[in-house]
């Protein structure tokens, strides 16, 4: 039975419209619509339930009507089908109801709506562009990712659960009260009035308060998060303190707007409890009174006090589940400002895939500013033969890491065009865009996961063979069969920590260019590939490199000009234009920009410093 409904609704499914909608009713919607039946039944159901808890005070008032006007030798014979009613509706039709209520609530949407949700967001944003991520906390994305889909689902469950409590029971007490006297229905006509006023009052309130302080909660781990990301540089530079404040300063923030909040809620509460007094302490005088004037039998006294003591019980359910809806509402509005934002990286319609034949780059005319009007790279262009290796040259912030990724496609052009064997980038998809590519970084990531899980990263399909192949490749295999990490797995099994915090900066490069030699992509970008290596280290491995440039494309980036002064040809660039080009010799000869960096080395890297190098 439990799996029946566990498997009502699938989880990982991938929607007819992948971008959520902006509007928060039609963000709402699509998420609701995926499960649309599940709701429906709730719905459905929650009215059964509903409808099944008001007889409660109404048997209760049959049962003292009979107990007080009929003889106890004749009760059975006379009620025994209203008994026997009573009992059946009690013992069978009330839990039936209640149990598939919590089978649908539990079973088949509790879960399964809040991991759907959060799946499809997450499917949504890991999609969007690399300066997406540059521009907001990580902690901060995943805290809205994660919580707007237990969020939309509570509200919902909340919404088609109280709505019936509050039609059923309220249209039923006055029915049922006004029928016997329309003077015994006056107090709990003027609750309701004052009960809808209430909510009119503080629900908004609650709302708003709501989204600000998940606002607030959101930074506050965003910080956190921050913080525990860049412990290192919180160590090394000993800044424990001033990361104190920095976290203190969120919390502070945060205990403000939740103090705003739970205020809001004790006044709620007390309000609530003031009215409800009111409802029994004003039903249960005029039932007395009513009943001393004739005009109300005792069962009628016993049906009315129950009733409203249950509309006082169902009333503080329906204020909270109200209160929560938008409380939730307040999260799932935050959650909307990180994941209803449309793609702005994103193929054409039909796009094909990018197909490499012989590996040639070009960079025609190529312009882009990220945005200001005056570009950092204008009018550059740049032909790379197939199999052709060049090395890029340049001070910081000369465009040499700007070029790659646009080459990589992770910011669209603003002028010109990128061409991958005549094919136009932007026309291609990204995926297979980056599939022919091969990157290794000058700052190394690696995932939370096994060593073989992030050499296999390269190529999924590789066999354990093909693994240990390119880790030999890269002077890595030794020094991985030497790990072990907490939890006891040793060599190709041990994992690395967050971001490969748990390797020395030399083996997570290593790692990577197994990786990388492990993808043998037909176009090859190294950026400062070897500058967290050792020099014996490095030496092992160019000669690895110079095995895996063979038959590829290769751009190679890097500020040690003795690693790429071997490259077919250097490619110098200066804020943002090519201002020289050639092989290693010639340039040497024509005593320009190159020749000056090359005197200029200390310790084989360029000087920075302009006068310096002047």
């Amino acid at each position: 039975m439990f799996k029946f409904f566990e498997r009502l609704l699938a989880i990982t499914a991938i929607p007819e419209q992948p971008v959520p909608p902006v509007g928060l009713v039609a963000f709402y919607w699509h998420f609701a619509s995926q499960a649309k039946r599940l709701f429906i039944g709730l719905f459905v159901i929650g009215f059964i339930v509903a409808l099944l808890d008001i007889t409660i005070p109404v048997f209760i008032g049959k049962v003292v009507t009979l107990v007080t006007n009929t003889k106890p030798d004749t009760l059975w014979a006379e009620a025994w089908p209203m008994l026997l009613g009573m009992a059946a509706v009690m013992l069978v039709l009330r839990p039936a109801a209640f149990v598939t209520q919590h089978l649908l609530m539990n079973q088949a949407i509790a879960a399964n709506v809040s991991n759907r949700i959060r799946w499809q967001n997450h499917w949504h944003v890991v999609r969007q562009s690399f300066a997406f991520f540059q521009n907001d906390f990580a902690g901060r994305i995943a805290t809205r990712v994660m919580q707007t889909g237990p969020a939309i689902r509570e509200s919902l469950v909340a919404l088609l659960t109280a709505v019936w409590f509050i039609m059923v029971y309220g249209t039923s007490t006055l029915i049922l009260l006004a029928q016997a006297d329309f003077w015994l229905a006056l107090p709990v006509t003027l609750w309701f009035a004052a009960y809808i006023g209430m909510l009119r009052y503080f629900v908004p309130r609650m709302r708003d308060s709501s989204k600000v302080m998940s606002e607030t909660r959101s930074m506050l781990t965003g910080r956190v998060v921050d913080t525990y990301t860049n412990i290192l540089t919180v160590k090394l530079f000993a800044r424990a303190k001033e990361e104190e404040a920095y976290v203190r300063d969120a919390i502070d923030q945060h205990s403000g707007r939740f103090h705003a909040s739970l205020r809001l809620n004790t006044l709620f509460a007390f309000s609530l409890i003031t009215l409800n007094a009111l409802l029994i302490t004003g039903t249960g005088a005029m039932a007395i009174v009513l009943w001393q004037n004739g005009n109300i039998s005792v069962g009628t006294v016993a049906m009315a006090l129950p009733m409203t003591t249950q509309i006082v019980s169902a009333s503080g359910w329906v204020a909270w589940q109200v209160t929560g809806i938008f409380e939730n509402v307040g999260v799932v509005q935050e959650g909307m400002m990180t994941i209803a934002r449309p793609h702005t990286l994103i193929d054409k319609p039909d796009a094909p895939e990018l197909v490499v034949t012989r590996g040639e780059v070009t960079f025609d005319n190529l312009r882009f500013g990220y945005g200001r009007d005056s570009g950092l790279i204008d009018g550059l262009n740049l032909a790379i033969k197939p199999g052709e290796k060049i090395g890029l040259i340049g001070r910081s912030g000369a465009g040499k890491s700007t070029l790659v990724n646009l080459l990589l496609r992770f910011f669209d052009v603003e002028g010109g065009r990128i061409l991958i064997d005549g094919q136009n980038i932007a026309d291609v998809t990204q995926e297979s865009l980056r599939t022919q590519i091969s990157v290794v970084t000058q700052d190394t990531s690696l995932l939370h996961r096994s060593i073989r899980d992030n050499i296999r990263y390269g190529r999924p399909n590789a066999t354990d063979a093909e693994i240990v192949q390119a880790a030999q490749m890269a002077h890595a295999h030794d020094f991985i069969l030497e790990l072990e990490d907490q939890l006891g797995r040793k060599g190709y099994d041990a994992h690395v920590g967050e971001r490969g915090v748990k390797l020395s900066g030399g083996q997570r490069q290593r790692i990577a260019i197994s990786r990388v030699i492990l993808k043998d992509a037909p176009i090859l970008v190294l950026d400062e590939a070897t500058s967290a290596l050792d020099s014996e280290v490095e030496v092992a491995i160019q000669s690895s490199l110079g095995a895996l440039m063979q038959g590829k494309t290769v751009i190679a980036i890097a500020h040690r000009l003795s690693t790429i002064a071997m490259m077919d040809r250097l490619v110098i660039m200066d804020r943002g234009t090519i201002v020289e080009q050639g092989t290693h010799d010639s340039l040497l000869r024509a005593g320009g920009a190159y020749a000056a960096l090359w005197r200029h080395q200390s310790g084989g890297f360029i000087v920075e410093d302009q006068q310096a190098a002047e």
